[in-house]
């Protein structure tokens, strides 16, 4: 008899249950989890969970805590195209991949630009919706940063939709979340969609 995994009172599971969940689910497609090249096979899964979702362990705020405030007196905006994008769907654990494209008017202060980067990966790093990591990137950035303005775009190919399902092998899902000056203003939206697409 298989041990029952103990979440019920709040405790994260041990590694040895995970493993054991894997090789529950190997079974369950009709696989031998004893053959040779599968029997190693729950501990790479799970040590590459460990990877995949190491989101719930980091911090946006401390990602975005440190700021600069010698900008020359620059007022435009700050716009990082094409941050790669790999996060997992909450429905199948299927992969979703693409570009986030993202834009503040900093008010005074700027932030580094690999911090954008890091920023996608804390939540992207987490079962998602590409809906729900768009507003989240957005949120974080008008919290921590205070910004006169907050544009983000994401642009993802689900393989939920590719390989499952409808069998979409092309489409490609567009996410995006306004704030402060871009939500107000249409021109300044006009003009952060007219820079990504350059």
């Amino acid at each position: 008899m298989k041990k029952k995994l103990d979440v019920v009172s709040g405790g994260k599971p041990s590694r040895a249950e995970a493993e054991q969940a894997v090789r529950t689910l190997i079974e369950y497609i009709g696989e031998n989890p004893e053959r040779e090249g599968v029997r190693e096979t729950p501990k790479r899964v799970v040590r590459a969970f460990d990877e995949y979702f190491q989101g719930y362990s980091l911090d946006a705020g401390e990602i975005l805590s440190k700021t600069f405030s010698e900008v020359g007196d620059y007022d435009g905006p700050v716009l990082v195209k094409n941050i790669a994008v790999e996060s997992r769907c909450e429905h199948h654990l299927a992969p979703f991949i693409g570009h986030a494209h993202i834009a503040y008017v900093p008010d005074g202060r700027v932030v580094g630009l690999s911090k954008l980067s890091r920023l996608v990966g804390v939540y992207a790093s987490r079962m998602q919706t590409q809906e729900r990591l768009t507003a989240e990137i957005a949120a974080a950035l008008e919290k921590h940063l205070k910004p006169k303005g907050v544009a983000v775009m994401i642009e993802a190919e689900h393989f939920c939709m590719k390989l499952r399902g409808v069998g979409e092998a092309h489409a490609v899902t567009v996410t995006t979340r306004f704030g402060g000056l871009y939500k107000k203003d249409a021109a300044e939206r006009e003009d952060f969609l007219k820079m990504v697409q350059a």
